[in-house]
């Protein structure tokens, strides 16, 4: 046990499936996992361990921004054996031309936050998710015809529609780091974590937010709309 999981070692699958909301994680454990129990409910994180098509899962939320998921996720890799965990989330699109309901596979997390450095001593601000993951997300979507845009993925302090100019943070931006395409707030310390351990983490995003022309959807639609993105994930972790 850990002070925010009160599971028992083998109680977590090895790969786990991570929304921020504990509403959306109850909600995949209830709608598409079978045989299904709580396996830890601190803080009202609850972590549910089920079966998707006859694989060992597991769903658990991450709660927001950097902190919260580097907690997380932290103690799944470091204490629970968990090798792989798959971040789905909303996001705000900042690519030309995207739309609600567009789906992203982030390559690459860059922030200005000081996650690492605050971690170890490491002045790290750029980091990539794993490619092997990834991969097996990219076949799953092509066999299910679902569109993935790819790119560098934005990991801000902030949420990013309150920014009062996101552009200056983009002028702000070393030389050499890609302009990102969306802007969320957890996946930069997911990857760092997957790397200091030496396990595996992709981040899906759906964008709900475009902040050029303020177009977004309710709370409501957020909880009900990312069935696409909750399939591609689950199809792609019983591969693993």
């Amino acid at each position: 046990m850990t002070p925010h999981n009160s599971a028992n070692i083998g109680d977590i699958a090895s790969t786990v499936v991570m929304p921020g909301d504990p509403m959306r994680a109850k909600y995949i454990a209830e709608n598409f996992l079978s045989d299904v129990k709580i396996v830890s409910n601190v803080r009202g994180i609850a972590c549910y361990t089920g079966k998707y098509k006859g694989k060992e899962l597991s769903v658990m939320a991450h709660g927001m921004g950097m902190p919260s998921m580097g907690i997380y996720s932290y103690e799944l890799y470091h204490f629970y054996n968990v090798d792989s965990i798959i971040r789905i989330g909303t996001c705000g699109g900042l690519k030309d031309g995207m739309k609600i309901f567009d789906l992203i596979l982030s390559e690459e997390a860059y922030t200005e936050g000081s996650y690492a450095l605050s971690f170890d001593n490491v002045p790290c601000n750029l980091v990539s998710s794993n490619p092997e993951l990834n991969s097996i997300i990219e076949s799953t979507a092509k066999e299910s015809n679902i569109n993935l845009i790819k790119g560098t993925t934005l990991c801000n302090d902030c949420f990013s529609p309150y920014v009062e100019d996101e552009r200056k943070l983009f002028e702000r931006m070393p030389d050499g780091i890609n302009m990102p395409i969306a802007s969320e707030m957890e996946a930069f310390a997911l990857f760092y974590n997957a790397k200091r351990e030496g396990k595996k983490a992709a981040c899906i995003l759906t964008v709900v937010d475009i902040p050029s022309n303020l177009e977004g959807i309710s709370s409501e639609e957020r909880e009900k709309s990312l069935n696409t993105m909750i399939n591609l994930a689950l199809d792609s972790a019983i591969k693993l």
